[in-house]
């Protein structure tokens, strides 16, 4: 886990901040926005989505979700920004669910509210010691 100093693109930080602008999030008024970078360049966007039952679906799920419909399987970026100043770290569920789709190389970093980065990890940092495809001998 490193404690960024490196400042985020000004137009990555816009889509990242219009995307949690469309997040909804009525039950916990924290709306979370993700955009996950594909091996390949492509930028895809996801926000998070409560529901009245709180079964809802994390931005890094939406985002990663997004992806994977558009065809792509490996992730090189994870870009993750929240409501307010504090880290809005990916939960455990997506911890996983980027473990699925991530290389060693994969970088994962959480913005505040305004976009300046405050951490950046990489997967092992993000979820030590996991459980993967290589596991069940996919990879």
């Amino acid at each position: 886990m490193n404690t960024a100093t490196t400042a985020i693109d000004a137009n990555l930080v816009t889509e990242l901040i219009s995307v949690r602008d469309r997040a909804y999030a009525p039950y916990s008024n924290h709306p979370v926005g993700a955009l996950v970078e594909s091996e390949g360049g492509t930028r895809y966007a996801g926000a998070n989505v409560e529901t009245a039952h709180y079964k809802g679906i994390c931005a890094e799920a939406s985002a990663i979700a997004a992806m994977v419909s558009a065809g792509e399987r490996r992730l090189q970026r994870v870009y993750v920004i929240g409501p307010g100043e504090h880290l809005c770290t990916p939960c455990g569920d997506c911890r996983q669910r980027i473990r699925e789709f991530a290389t060693v190389d994969t970088r994962i970093l959480v913005l505040d509210a305004q976009g300046r980065l405050l951490r950046e990890y990489d997967m092992e940092a993000l979820l030590p010691d996991a459980f993967g495809p290589e596991n069940l001998g996919k990879r």
